[in-house]
């Protein structure tokens, strides 16, 4: 298994999906945790894996310093146009997680690493990387495709053939996660690095509802429950991916 980029058909699908309830619901729950979070002062950000650089725009609009990172040509492209359509600027790296630290030379106040690590070989090794460039006393804003979430809509579905292979990765080529992430093994491979000080589920409920109601449902409505329920503690693991902000130790 190696690292998965991704090429023109996988960006016009996450074009279609930041148009549509999901990307809104995503966007809302990154934005109100890190609004939260952060200091009401200009900060230095790297966006790791940035994609189409939806959560970097959003971040340069309130001010910030931002550089984005994606070694996915196409994806990258998508972000250039993405802030030239918007009037913002930044920086722009056409560069995978591992070349990073040889081109980088002075760690940064905010790290995001959204939807990056369940398309790694091995998730684990940007761990450490992404310790080196966080300033002490800086920001990780850490969101990965929750494996409980994918168990949890296999149950649902009746695929019990699939759960007793226990094999919970996308195809090749499916746009499903080659490695949903354990919640429980990845807070344990933080130990050391990273202080985990909040937790939200990403879509909590709105993936579970029949696609009837998904339809009906209004966008407002819907994206003011999941902010409403992303923390509860019946719910909240739920989420079909799970936002940790990370203090360095």
């Amino acid at each position: 298994m190696s690292d998965r980029h991704f090429d023109q058909l996988a960006t016009r699908f996450a074009e279609k999906i930041y148009g549509g309830a999901k990307g809104a619901i995503r966007l809302a729950v990154l934005q109100a945790d890190l609004t939260e979070a952060l200091p009401r002062r200009p900060l230095r950000v790297l966006d790791i894996g940035a994609g189409l650089g939806h959560m970097s725009l959003w971040l340069a609009e309130q001010g910030h310093d931002v550089t984005l990172a994606e070694p996915a040509e196409p994806m990258l492209e998508g972000a250039r146009q993405r802030f030239a359509d918007a009037g913002q600027t930044a920086t722009f790296i056409h560069a995978p997680w591992q070349d990073l630290l040889g081109q980088l030379t002075e760690p940064y106040d905010l790290v995001l690493c959204h939807a990056v690590l369940e398309w790694l070989a091995e998730p684990h090794a940007i761990l450490p990387v992404l310790h080196q460039l966080t300033l002490p006393g800086g920001w990780l804003s850490l969101a990965f495709y929750n494996r409980d979430a994918l168990i949890y809509r296999n149950l649902l579905k009746g695929h019990f053939r699939k759960m007793r292979k226990n094999d919970m990765a996308g195809e090749k080529q499916s746009l499903t996660p080659q490695q949903p992430l354990d919640p429980r093994e990845l807070a344990a491979q933080l130990d050391g690095l990273w202080q985990v000080e909040s937790q939200s589920g990403v879509r909590v409920f709105h993936d579970y509802m029949p696609v009837e109601f998904q339809a009906r449902a209004d966008l407002q409505d819907l994206v003011e429950m999941e902010l409403a329920h992303r923390r509860h503690p019946s719910f909240a693991g739920l989420g079909r991916y799970l936002h940790w902000i990370c203090r360095p130790v």
